[in-house]
């Protein structure tokens, strides 16, 4: 059978089995919709965490990063996981304690103010639109590949699914179908690496096949490096961005991680804080075995890239160029008139543009493995980036129907109606996230990396302080958290959008690039919020009593009396 056959008969298969999971668990209370109702165990929510945290930009772009950037690409992989341990260690247990369902819950209650709590909604649906509008792309790239439509087309039919199940299933539907897009993402990561790396090094894992030899005897990642260096790129594991900007751009994805609402409110699903910290280590374990893999795969691309395709006559080019080609991903020019395909460094000679996004969906194709791998990954891609999307939209509508409307404008509203509000969020937002998919400021990891710069430097600070700081005012909070977020924002938008000509190491502050600016507006947050709190009056007697009761567990020093 051929690729687009192999594709919808996978696809198909795992979409049946999402909806069909969607309507058996359907919200029927704000509760379900919100939080589960509380009762999922420990592994299933690790599963669902781990699928909801590895977004498309985990699945889909991380490893072409990796492939495209070498050593650069490493910051990704480096920021997401120690972000992750970050949130399950430090923030998940005390959040969870506090028994709040969302961020801008937790500010509101924790800062005593209304004005916090809009503050922490408009950062929430700041940070959910930047970051599902990556998840979009992703959709749509996979889409358009493998349905054979342009890119935008794609987009469309991936926000009509996303919004069937995320509206019709709310938390509860969305917990039982992410365990099994955990199961089908995974499956798909890691069925191509190992049929890769038993091709190239004969290796079983992927991670060992990363250092191993080839079958000349040279080592994959010598070779590779003799390989670019020889047409004009750095070496494959050399760096080029400044120190500070990898210390940084680590930074705003770890601290950024943690302070992301979609993954925080996870943690509200299981029954016990017990159960919080042991979903925490399950996750860790279900997101280490992709992120361990990415950087295997993204050196067999492109090292079977480069011997694929480079100084190939144009009639000779394998297939999948001419697959992807169609969806514009991929271009190619003869600029010299020679009738080969030349990739080079340099501009002025290179032949070949290749989107970074489709070198994990285009890797079993270029490795020439079977048909059904090819389909099996694009399902994959498409479980990686709905159940994302997903938890986002919960996040979105969760802010609009229970921060906004019932906390904040209309307390008595029936839980019908919030229920019914909540859905209506999560229509406009699939609209508002659409849009950003098929107009993105950048490719897919670059977006979501704007999204963790944008929760660093907003939600971090206020929530850390919230537990460990007796004395953060409201005060404090609220110019915190304004000054982060505006100063970021305005970085981003100005390299990105207004003057994107001046994007260059040159024009930095202190050589900080607007994806690791997210660290710098932390630590205004955090200076801003410690100055104002020490000038204004300090927080009523009842929630310095709260704070103290989230860390400290009831009967801690009782053991050693009995």
């Amino acid at each position: 059978m051929d690729i687009l056959t192999w594709t919808y008969i996978i696809v198909g298969i795992t979409f049946a089995l999402y909806i069909g999971i969607a309507i058996w668990s359907r919200a029927g209370s704000t509760k379900e919709f919100y939080v589960a109702g509380g009762g999922v165990s420990p592994l299933a929510n690790g599963m669902a965490t781990a699928a909801d945290w590895m977004s498309a930009a985990s699945f889909i772009s991380m490893a072409g990063m990796i492939s495209f950037m070498g050593y650069d690409g490493s910051v990704y992989l480096m920021g997401w996981t120690g972000g992750y341990v970050l949130l399950a260690l430090l923030l998940a247990p005390y959040l969870r304690k506090f028994g709040k369902f969302t961020v801008p819950d937790f500010v509101g209650d924790r800062y005593y103010s209304q004005t916090a709590r809009l503050v922490a909604v408009v950062a929430a649906i700041f940070i959910s639109f930047t970051y599902v509008a990556g998840q979009m792309r992703g959709v749509g790239i996979v889409f358009s590949r493998f349905l054979e439509v342009d890119i935008n087309t794609g987009v469309i039919i991936g926000m009509v699914i996303v919004l069937f199940y995320a509206v019709l299933g709310g938390m509860k539907g969305i917990t039982y179908t992410q365990v099994a897009q955990y199961c089908v993402l995974i499956f798909a990561y890691m069925v191509p690496a190992i049929f890769i790396s038993l091709q190239l090094t004969g290796n079983v894992l992927p991670q060992l096949g990363f250092g191993s030899t080839l079958s000349d005897g040279t080592y994959l990642l010598d070779k590779l490096d003799g390989l670019l260096t020889e047409l004009g790129f750095n070496a494959y594991t050399d760096g080029s961005k400044p120190m500070i900007d990898v210390l940084f751009i680590t930074a705003a994805l770890m601290v950024g991680t943690a302070g992301l609402p979609h993954v925080i409110v996870r943690f509200f699903t299981v029954p016990k804080v017990r159960d919080a910290r042991k979903s925490a280590g399950y996750a860790l374990v279900f997101i280490a075995i992709l992120y361990t893999t990415a950087p295997a795969i993204g050196a067999f691309g492109m090292y079977n890239m480069i011997n694929n395709i480079n100084d190939k006559p144009v009639d000779q080019l394998p297939a999948w160029v001419g697959n992807w080609g169609k969806t514009g991903l991929i271009k190619y020019e003869d600029k010299n008139g020679d009738g080969k395909v030349q990739y080079r460094k340099d501009p002025s000679s290179n032949e070949l543009t290749i989107d970074k996004d489709i070198m994990v969906l285009a890797n079993p194709e270029i490795a020439r493995l079977p048909n059904w791998v090819v389909g099996l990954v694009a399902a994959g891609g498409l479980a990686a980036a709905l159940s994302t999307a997903a938890g986002l939209l919960l996040v979105i509508s969760t802010a609009f129907s229970r921060d906004l409307l019932k906390n904040a404008i209309a307390p008595k509203i029936s839980e019908k109606k919030e229920l019914l509000s909540a859905r209506i969020a999560s229509v406009f937002a699939v609209v508002i996230a659409g849009y950003f998919g098929i107009n993105p400021p950048g490719f897919v990891a670059q977006v979501v990396a704007f999204a963790f710069g944008l929760a660093a430097s907003s939600f971090f600070p206020v929530i850390i302080m919230g537990i460990f700081s007796k004395r953060m005012n409201k005060e404090g909070a609220i110019a915190g958290m304004i000054s982060g977020l505006v100063f970021t924002l305005s970085y981003i938008v100005y390299f990105k959008f207004i003057n994107p000509e001046a994007n260059t190491p040159d024009n930095w502050l202190f050589g900080i690039s607007p994806e690791g600016i997210g660290t710098l507006g932390m630590v205004m947050n955090f200076l801003v919020a410690f100055v104002v709190s020490k000038f204004t009056p300090a927080p009523p007697l009842h929630i310095q009593e709260l704070v103290e009761d989230i860390r400290i567990p009831k009967g801690a020093g009782e053991a050693h009396a009995h």
